[in-house]
């Protein structure tokens, strides 16, 4: 019987593949808000306060696919908000490209592409008690954005633009899977997570109850690839255990499962069944 992910299990760092690091380190810096923590010759590392959140990898000539299994978005949460109402006001001040932007009941959210086409959300959560209607049942939708009401809760004069905020973390990563039924059976039956919705061509899971610490969708066809070693591509994201006893316990999990994991200088490395890297980590 598989053990379930402790309630506190966090998202950690995504790391990434990009076609020009100082094309990248400008779009994130200047139109996203986060802070250079540290920088290598061909790396850098970002993040918000002294949370580590995004790690850049400089590839010359990547690009980006569009038929493949990786990353469909990297979801930046911020603490209210208010908080996304300063978002929003210095991506029109900066004439920040938009995706779309949606309610999903749970949260708030808007959706934007870095330069490689790396998939950005940056959003906040609605109380929890917001999520499930009067008979219990879970509620994540797509509707509208209210636009309109979430910049009402900057006040006049809005406050001037320093970053994102201290307290932003990464909220969820959004997978892009061969198989949904494969993916549920490792995320769910090997590393522990518990299913919150399935639609079918879409699965959102978490620990503890959140609305989703992972999302895994087929969008770009069931069966897709993984990606060439030549794409702007996700190269691993990060799972953050709440003890190193939760780490070594979910690492005996994995290897009772059959499915190969190995220490590495970054943390315990394991791969979904579309070859999605994961880095298994303890606070």
């Amino acid at each position: 019987m598989t053990t379930l992910l402790p309630a506190d299990t966090a998202m950690g760092a995504v790391t990434l593949s990009v076609a020009d690091l100082e094309r990248s380190l400008r779009y994130y810096q200047q139109q996203i808000g986060l802070a250079l923590q540290q920088r290598e010759q061909r790396s850098a590392t970002l993040g918000a306060g002294e949370r580590p959140l995004l790690r850049l990898v400089e590839q010359p000539g990547a690009q980006h696919i569009q038929r493949a299994t990786g990353l469909y978005h990297f979801a930046l949460r911020v603490p209210s908000r208010r908080e996304l109402a300063r978002v929003i006001d210095h991506f029109i001040k900066q004439r920040t490209p938009v995706d779309g932007a949606s309610d999903h009941t749970v949260s708030e959210a808007l959706y934007l592409s870095d330069p490689d086409g790396h998939g950005i959300e940056i959003y906040r959560d609605r109380p929890r008690s917001d999520w499930y209607s009067p008979d219990g049942t879970f509620l994540m939708n797509t509707m509208s954005l209210d636009v309109p009401g979430i910049m009402a809760e900057l006040g006049e004069p809005a406050p001037a633009w320093v970053g994102l905020h201290p307290e932003t973390d990464m909220g969820h990563v959004h997978l892009q899977v061969a198989n949904i039924p494969a993916a549920e059976q490792f995320y769910l039956g090997v590393l522990g997570f518990e299913r919150m919705v399935n639609m079918g061509s879409a699965s959102f899971v978490s620990a503890g109850g959140y609305h989703h610490h992972l999302g895994m969708n087929t969008w770009a066809g069931v069966g897709a690839p993984a990606p060439p070693s030549q794409a702007a591509r996700l190269l691993n994201y990060e799972i953050y255990l709440p003890t190193q006893a939760a780490l070594l316990s979910l690492i005996d999990q994995v290897r009772a499962a059959e499915v190969p994991i190995s220490e590495t200088e970054i943390g315990w490395a394991v791969h979904d069944p579309s070859q999605n890297m994961i880095v298994l980590r303890a606070t």
